[in-house]
């Protein structure tokens, strides 16, 4: 697909949503913790603007134009070298989701026990609460982020 293929209302709609969606992702996952959210639909929505970026800009477009990628054979064409970076940031997702449970069993504590810090006297904030549900959360992220694009950029290159 080429900027000949969509228009310019769309285009420019898509240059303003996406950080817009990106922005609610991160505020999702942050709350996750504390509030319904957190990695799972933080996850969703980030795909959702990936796949607008897709519909709009073309799938070789993000290997291309941000991530200064050519591809090198026709198996490239076939499916993009970017899928690869999908998988790995699914096994990341796993690991962070796995490990923040084993976390608390090796300390002595029931899986996916959650423990609470809270940091004082911090610039303008004044007080940071860090759950260890938020590392969980980070996980979940990666593991939606990373098994939607895989499935996106596979059926998208088709």
């Amino acid at each position: 697909m080429t900027d000949k293929d969509t228009t310019v209302i769309s285009r420019t709609v898509t240059r303003i949503v996406v950080p817009l969606i990106f922005l609610l992702a991160i505020a999702l996952l942050l709350q996750g913790h504390n509030l319904p959210g957190g990695g799972f639909i933080a996850g969703v929505l980030t795909v959702a603007a990936f796949a607008l970026i897709y519909i709009i800009f073309g799938l070789s477009y993000l290997e291309e134009e941000l991530l200064h990628r050519r591809p090198e054979s026709s198996l490239d064409v076939i499916q993009p070298r970017i899928v690869e970076d999908y998988r790995g940031m699914f096994a990341t997702g796993l690991i962070l989701a796995a490990g923040s449970g084993i976390v608390a069993m090796t300390v002595g504590f029931p899986f996916l026990t959650q423990a609470v810090l809270f940091v004082y006297d911090v610039p303008i904030y004044h007080e940071i609460e860090l759950a260890s549900a938020l590392v969980f959360d980070l996980g979940v992220y990666f593991v939606v982020v990373g098994a939607l694009l895989t499935i996106l950029g596979v059926v998208g290159a088709e």
